[in-house]
């Protein structure tokens, strides 16, 4: 795994189709776990030897609200994944939710969303997204 090959898959993400690709890439170069970092928006790629790789800052930096709220996740997650919000909308979105992190679980095929102490917020199956 290259940072360059990281790299020129994470900034293709802009819809959840194109996540679902870059889910699909990563797992070609032997990932088996990502951490998406909301704050600056890198990602920290992991494999099955526990390596890790670090992408490049997606953004400037947001401000993470301290107080995290499992409703305010799910509608940005239902924006997102309905098309109307993308990718950059639906990352500031999570960040008004209090969301610091989420992980994606490629062998278990789930996103779980971390807040700032790091209690487990919420978990979703890849394949219940609606990716119309």
């Amino acid at each position: 795994m290259t940072a360059h090959h990281l790299d020129t898959a994470h900034k293709a993400i802009k819809t959840v189709a194109d996540l679902l690709g870059h889910i699909e890439d990563i797992k070609e170069l032997g990932i088996t776990r990502s951490e998406f970092i909301v704050k600056d928006g890198t990602m920290v790629y992991y494999d099955a030897h526990g390596l890790r790789a670090r992408s490049r800052s997606m953004y400037e930096p947001l401000l993470i609200a301290d107080l995290s709220s499992s409703a305010q996740l799910e509608t940005a997650i239902s924006l997102h994944t309905s098309g109307q919000a993308d990718f950059p909308a639906f990352c500031w979105l999570t960040a008004r939710a209090g969301v610091e992190n989420w992980v994606i679980d490629i062998n278990s095929q789930v996103y779980i969303y971390y807040d700032q102490a790091g209690t487990k917020m919420l978990t979703e199956p890849i394949t219940q997204f609606n990716y119309a």
